[in-house]
């Protein structure tokens, strides 16, 4: 299995959870990590598409790591999304590129998981938060795994972030169409 991590964090000096991820892909066998911030800056319009596209083509599993940022994508994953997945390549009359292949969603939030609940500050949950994610993989083809989220994370300790690493350790090396949400 070939896993492919997309990660983006518009703050990357001032990450603490989402860098330790990074690490934890970096240090797991069968993973490629690409991070779009470090690859482009924040240049929305500087992706490679070929080479994205093919990276996205070379992997079983897709994974899209980063911090909630104002109940959304990061502004560099949305414009990976708009320019990587385009007409006819991901989706459209014979755009199967991603077909089949599983999403995977891995995000950290500042705040405590109840504020992601229907009782909480925003009245949504973290699954409601990353429908559009959810919409997105089932339009092009893909297989929507159970996202992964981990909360607090602007404070997290050493033993935390050795805990979150684990976690995402195991996310990375489930086995194909274990993770599936319903």
């Amino acid at each position: 299995m070939k896993t492919l991590v997309i990660v983006s964090h518009p703050y990357a000096t001032k990450s603490t959870a989402i860098k330790a991820l990074q690490q934890a892909a970096e240090a797991t066998e069968g993973v490629v990590v690409r991070n779009l911030e470090a690859l482009y800056g924040n240049d929305v319009g500087a992706f490679d598409v070929a080479a994205e596209q093919q990276a996205q083509e070379q992997a079983d599993r897709v994974v899209y790591l980063f911090p909630i940022h104002w109940f959304n994508l990061t502004p560099m994953l949305k414009a990976y999304l708009n320019e990587v997945w385009t007409y006819g390549w991901a989706f459209g009359t014979e755009g199967k590129a991603l077909r089949g292949k599983e999403m995977q969603v891995v995000v950290t939030a500042g705040a405590k998981p109840h504020t992601y609940s229907a009782e909480g500050l925003v009245h949504s949950t973290m699954d409601e938060v990353l429908t559009p994610m959810k919409a997105s993989a089932y339009y092009v083809g893909m297989k929507y795994n159970q996202p992964l989220a981990f909360y607090e994370a602007m404070g997290l300790g050493e033993d935390a972030i050795t805990g979150v690493q684990k976690a995402f350790s195991e996310r990375l090396l489930a086995p194909l169409g274990s993770l599936l949400q319903e």
